[in-house]
């Protein structure tokens, strides 16, 4: 039997990658979801390729500073908790600070962010968990985040993937979700530059069950 030991930190980022990213809805969830944490009125989603080649979320929310956007990428690190007990009175949809870890040390990044006190956006770059660059850029206040090439550091992931058509349609199901349970949220979906799916956030659900 070898002998026990300590596992490499980008080998421990990709198994922990694992329980978060499933396949591109599970990104696109966690992405959406942290969108409608930071305040946005307004999202935007765009996938091509099933969302195995590129993944765009973009909000108008509260946005990222810089400071916090390299933290905001290390695993259990979130604004949403202060310690142990704010886990009896949780609030938003996540919490765990894994989502962004995980999702970039499967991937490449790109984050643009801007708080409206800024005067400048952040971009931030990091592959395979990798920090790449971080620089000032001109954006609308709010967060954009590219996801390109999901999965391209771990080849045998994609091979569990459906086809593009398929990986579309979970998508599209998680992003409906989502909208029917925040009515007050305008959201957009565009697959390979065509739009799947818009609502218009003014809160009227029974509006949206029917169109």
């Amino acid at each position: 039997m070898p002998d026990i030991h300590v596992l490499d930190v980008a080998t421990i980022d990709q198994i922990a990658a694992g329980e978060v990213v499933e396949r591109p809805s599970s990104v696109v969830k966690e992405l959406v979801e942290n969108s409608i944490d930071a305040g946005a009125t307004i999202i935007n989603v765009q996938i091509m390729d099933g969302g195995t080649t590129l993944i765009r979320v973009a909000d108008n929310g509260e946005g990222i500073a810089r400071d916090s956007v390299p933290v905001a990428f290390l695993r259990h690190s979130t604004s949403k908790i202060e310690d142990a007990g704010d886990l009896t009175r949780i609030s938003s949809l996540g919490f765990r600070g894994e989502a962004l870890a995980s999702i970039a040390a499967v991937s490449k990044v790109e984050m643009t962010t801007k708080r409206s006190e800024a005067e400048a956006a952040v971009l931030y770059r990091i592959e395979g968990g990798r920090e790449k660059s971080i620089t000032e850029t001109g954006s609308s206040d709010g967060t954009s985040i590219c996801i390109r090439h999901l999965f391209y550091n771990v080849p045998v992931r994609r091979k569990f993937l459906k086809t593009p058509m398929s990986e579309a349609v979970h998508i599209y199901d998680t992003i409906t979700h989502l909208a029917l349970s925040h009515p007050s949220v305008a959201m957009t979906l565009v697959s390979n530059g065509q739009e799947k799916l818009r609502t218009t956030g003014n809160g009227n659900l029974t509006e949206m069950i029917t169109r």
